[in-house]
């Protein structure tokens, strides 16, 4: 599940110059910021990618966990794609494969996390405790590579804003989400995110045009979702509640990007920056309004906590710096497909490790879904 938005992988990749390293939402789907200018690649492990004086072509910036919109903006200075080798010539330590892996397996196994963690903890309480471990490994982050908080009372307004759309709010409603319904469920709603961002891109952002194939795999997307919510039949057996925070949640990613893309696209400070004062701003709304609707935790099961713990620190934290590493080296487009692994881990993980039943419309109805979802990402030739 994505906490920063990424650059539009519907555009193609340019021959020439590298991405931008924006990187993309868990999501899941996924997920995201703005193109910030001075944006930074993390290696993992290993220096940053500095960024090469050309400027790239011109890119989209999605819609998320996870989900893309289509509005073009021009992107941050470029990175060569040059097989993880920044200036120096050194070779990222681990294979770009093998870290996009891992990242399809940390934000397909974060639904699961959340499931674990509202076993023990309120829903509130488990989203402060990602955002502060989340938080804190960015802080490290920062502090390593020496990075400062942006500065000015109107960007920090805009950051709060940000923060609430697309941290606060969602992942809220993910956790109260999956008090009622499966995460196999919340994983697949997840992926609705770039057709949220594709329709509301449609009528938000006014150089995006729709094409007969987006609209169509508009169309096909939320097909899926009807599938997957069995409307056949009823919707039977399904918690409406439940289902719609976990809808509106994905809903909340792309609004949130739309709101990044007007107002904070031209900051000059580094992606890292902006998603660490982005993250901070988040734990510090969840940490006013969790004591208001929960009340201190009198034991602390420890399981949940390591749950908890590690959604944070893994899913919202490190994911994000390992997110940003594969931009700058494979490219938005290959970086982004880790948005279509995530709901089959999800299924996977919640079915084998929790036990959640499959019916034959969850993984028919999430394929429909993710091959709409491409297809709204798809331009056409010119």
């Amino acid at each position: 599940m994505t906490t920063a938005a990424t650059p539009d992988t519907s555009s193609p990749e340019p021959t020439s110059s590298g991405p931008n390293p924006s990187g993309p939402n868990p999501s899941g789907s996924g997920s995201s910021q703005p193109a910030f200018s001075g944006a930074i690649a993390v290696e993992i492990p290993g220096d940053p990618v500095p960024a090469d004086p050309a400027p790239a072509e011109s890119t989209s910036v999605p819609s998320a966990p996870g989900a893309p919109t289509t509005a073009t903006t021009p992107t941050t200075p470029a990175v060569p794609a040059s097989a993880g080798r920044g200036r120096s010539g050194r070779r990222a330590a681990l294979d770009w494969r093998i870290r996009f892996g891992a990242l399809s397996l940390i934000w397909g196994f974060s639904f699961l996390l959340i499931k674990v963690g509202t076993e023990g903890y309120a829903p509130f309480q488990v989203t402060l405790g990602r955002l502060v471990f989340g938080a804190a490994v960015l802080a490290v982050a920062m502090a390593v590579k020496r990075e400062r908080l942006p500065r000015g009372a109107r960007t920090w307004g805009h950051l709060a804003v940000a923060a609430l759309l697309l941290n606060a709010l969602p992942f809220s409603l993910f956790a109260y989400a999956e008090l009622s319904i499966p995460s196999t469920l919340a994983g697949i709603c997840n992926a609705t995110s770039p057709l949220w961002g594709m329709a509301l891109s449609m009528v938000a952002l006014s150089e995006d045009r729709p094409t007969r194939r987006r609209v169509a795999g508009l169309g096909l997307g939320f097909l899926g979702v009807l599938t997957v919510l069995g409307a056949w039949q009823g919707f039977h057996g399904l918690d409406a509640t439940g289902t719609a925070m976990a809808l509106l949640a994905s809903l909340s990613y792309p609004v949130g990007w739309i709101y990044v893309r007007r107002t904070l696209a031209g900051s000059d400070h580094s992606h890292l920056s902006m998603t660490g004062a982005q993250l901070l701003v988040a734990t510090a709304q969840l940490a006013l309004v969790t004591p208001l609707f929960t009340s201190a935790p009198s034991h602390f099961p420890l399981v949940p906590l390591l749950a908890t713990a590690a959604l944070g620190a893994l899913g919202t934290g490190f994911a994000v710096l390992v997110q940003y590493g594969l931009v700058a080296e494979v490219g938005p487009t290959t970086a982004q497909m880790v948005t279509y692994f995530i709901p089959v881990i999800a299924t996977a993980a919640g079915v084998a490790v929790l036990g959640e039943s499959l019916t034959w419309s969850t993984p028919v109805g999430a394929v429909i879904v993710l091959a709409g979802a491409a297809l709204t990402q798809t331009r056409a030739r010119r």
